[in-house]
C-alpha cells in the first residue's frame, strides 16, 4: 500500500504544484488611481472608427450657424433651446420626457442607438443632454471628449452636408428615476439642512456683481459653497478635462464622497458638468443637480438670496 500512497502524494503535489505557479504567472492588472477612462468618455481615436455606424447617432451640441457651417459627418444637431420646457415663465427648465421622445423620432433616432454628444465648451453643454437622459433612464449615451476641437486637430472629416433623417418612434423607459434631479421644492428643503450647496458659476456671478440674462437679480443661494465648473477642464488650452488628481485636490476642500450635494448654476447648464464630473469620473455618491438653478430661485421673491456686491455687470 506504501507505493499507492507515494504515487497519490506525487499527483497531489505535481496538480497544487502547477496550480500555484499558474498563480505566480498570472498577470495582475492594476487600474491607476488617476486613470480618466470611463464609459461614459469617448476618446478622439474611438469616435473616428464609430462614424457612419447605422447604430451610431452623433450629436453635434452647438449653435445651429456652427454646426451649419461644418460639423463631423452624419452629426444631427441639438442646441439648449431643443432641450427646455417652454411652459415655464423663465428659460432653463428641462425638457419633458413627451417632449424628448418627440424631439429624438423627429431626428430619427432609435431606442437601440447609442447616442455620442460633442460641443465645443469642454463638454458642458453636453453634459446637460447626457444628464437629462440620465434623469429619464437612458443609459445608451457618451460624450466626446475634446470637442469639435479635438476633432478637428485630429485631421477628423468635417462636411457641411446635413444627414438624411428617417423619423423613428423613440420611448424612452416608462420609469424616471430622475436620479440626478432637484425641483426647486426640494432645494427649498435643503436650504438649511447638512445638505452641501455648489454653485459652480463665476466668482462675479457668485458674488452678485454679475446678473445673466434670464436672471431676476444678481445673487446666490443662502449658504452655498463656490467652485467655477471651468475648474475641472483646460479652459484656456485644450479643453480637455484636467488628470484625476487635479479633480480630486479641488473638490476635495468641498466635501467626503458619501456627502450630500446639490450643485447649480444660473441655468442647470455648467452644474450639470459638475454633477458628471463628480459623479461619474471623481466617485461621489450623492449628487443632484438643481434644474432650475439661478434663474428659478431669482424669480421668486419670496426665496431667500445672499449677495455680497451691488450688480454692476447685467448681461
Amino acid at each position: 500500500m506504501s507505493w499507492k500512497i507515494n504515487v497519490l502524494f506525487l499527483v497531489v503535489f505535481v496538480l497544487f504544484g502547477c496550480k500555484d505557479k499558474e498563480v505566480e504567472q498570472m498577470p495582475v492588472v492594476k487600474k491607476e488611481p488617476n486613470e480618466m477612462s470611463h464609459s461614459y468618455l469617448v476618446e478622439v481615436d474611438e469616435l473616428s472608427k464609430l462614424v457612419g455606424k447605422p447604430d451610431i447617432k452623433i450629436i453635434d451640441f452647438r449653435k445651429p450657424e456652427f454646426y451649419l457651417d461644418e460639423h463631423i459627418p452624419g452629426a444631427l444637431n441639438i442646441w439648449r433651446t431643443d432641450i427646455e420646457d417652454l411652459s415655464y415663465p423663465y428659460k432653463g427648465i428641462m425638457i419633458s420626457k413627451e417632449q424628448l421622445e418627440v424631439l429624438f423620432s423627429n431626428l430619427g433616432i432609435k431606442n437601440s442607438d447609442t447616442i455620442i454628444i460633442y460641443d465645443d465648451n469642454g463638454l458642458c453643454d453636453s453634459s446637460r443632454l447626457w444628464w437629462i437622459l440620465q434623469n429619464y433612464d437612458f443609459t445608451g449615451v457618451k460624450l466626446f471628449h475634446g470637442g469639435f476641437k479635438a476633432w478637428k486637430e485630429n485631421n477628423g472629416e468635417v462636411t457641411s452636408e446635413l444627414p438624411k433623417i428617417v423619423q423613428t418612434v423613440f420611448k424612452l423607459p416608462e420609469y424616471s428615476s430622475m436620479k440626478y434631479y432637484v425641483s426647486k421644492a426640494d432645494m427649498v428643503e435643503a436650504l438649511y439642512g447638512k445638505t452641501i450647496l455648489l454653485d459652480t458659476r463665476t466668482d462675479d456671478e457668485f458674488s452678485g456683481k454679475r446678473q445673466k440674462s434670464g436672471a431676476a437679480k444678481g445673487g446666490r443661494i443662502p449658504n452655498s459653497k463656490w467652485i467655477d465648473w471651468s475648474s475641472a477642464i483646460d479652459y484656456h488650452g485644450d479643453l480637455m478635462i484636467k488628470p484625476y488628481d487635479e479633480l480630486d485636490r479641488i473638490y476635495k476642500q468641498l466635501a467626503s464622497k458619501n456627502d450630500t450635494i446639490i450643485v447649480y448654476c444660473h441655468s442647470g447648464v455648467r452644474s450639470a458638468h459638475t454633477t458628471f464630473i463628480l459623479t461619474q469620473l471623481l466617485g461621489y455618491k450623492n449628487v443632484r443637480n438643481y434644474d432650475g438653478s439661478w434663474t428659478e430661485w431669482s424669480y421668486f421673491e419670496d426665496l431667500p438670496f445672499e449677495q455680497d456686491s451691488i450688480t454692476t455687470i447685467k448681461q
